[in-house]
């Protein structure tokens, strides 16, 4: 199963993500969580401390990795074909939750398209991830679907947009649904966050009606993970937080509709 989660920056997808890949983890399967938010702390929420996940060198960073794969005897031009399997086992982190993390990074280069070193090593590794792989893959990405090319989306079985009822949220969701549309995705739905009420989810049905796209979840607010994430502490064991039983609710649907064998 391959869950790819957008949304705004600070929308929540990040506590989506983290809680949904620990609570596979907790029940065996085996989950890789891929940080590729330029803004990274998937780490904080999956159980790592600020010390430790500050000691995480993302891939785009790891310039021996990316030389050690992509390197020639030839100044300019790098290697375009090369394993990635075992970046997984030398590169992953492992999270107190179970989880296996692994952090892109950000390629430091002009050009969303850039055919550096950095960003092809990311490309190739996505995509084997994606297709070639059988772990439960939880994607936390940017606001957009730069970092799924049109040979990788397909395999991703849904892709999860979150947004609460702000304005800038809402904007935000629909134009990531509508450029991933046409990526091939199979599965495109809203995950409505921070649900205060009948009106917050009105407008958001009305945004997820204008865009075509249905809404998976109603996630409510809960003023108990705003209070964990001041102090740093992770909502994974909190079963009696209602936003976490809701996240909980959205893992077995997903285990249902999308988990092979």
């Amino acid at each position: 199963m391959k869950i790819a989660i957008a949304g705004k920056g600070g929308v929540g997808k990040t506590f989506i993500a983290g809680t949904l890949a620990c609570m596979y983890a907790a029940k065996g399967l085996k989950t890789i969580a891929i940080d590729a938010d330029t803004s990274p702390n998937l780490a904080l929420m999956l159980g790592m401390s600020p010390e430790e996940a500050s000691r995480i060198l993302p891939i785009a960073e790891n310039q021996i990795l990316i030389d050690e794969k992509t390197k020639t005897d030839f100044p300019g031009v790098f290697k375009l074909s090369y394993t990635v399997d075992d970046i997984v086992s030398s590169q992953a982190a492992s999270t107190p939750c179970g989880v296996q993390l692994l952090v892109m990074g950000m390629v430091r280069a002009m050009g969303s398209g850039c055919a550096c070193p950095a960003h092809n090593l990311i490309r190739t590794l996505m995509s084997h991830l994606i297709v070639e792989r059988n772990e439960i893959l939880i994607m936390d990405m940017e606001a957009g679907v730069e970092h799924l090319g049109r040979g990788t989306a397909k395999n991703v079985d849904i892709l999860l947009i979150i947004t609460d009822a702000h304005q800038a949220s809402l904007i935000t969701a629909g134009r990531i649904a509508d450029l991933a549309r046409p990526s091939g995705i199979p599965n495109i739905a809203y995950i409505a966050n921070r649900v205060t009420g009948p009106d917050v989810e009105n407008r958001i049905r009305e945004s997820a009606k204008e865009h075509n796209v249905s809404i998976l979840a109603y996630i409510p607010y809960d003023q108990d993970i705003l209070a964990s994430g001041m102090i740093g502490k992770p909502v994974i064991t909190e079963t009696e937080y209602k936003a976490v039983t809701a996240v909980q609710t959205l893992a077995e649907s997903l285990e249902q509709n999308f988990l092979s064998g």
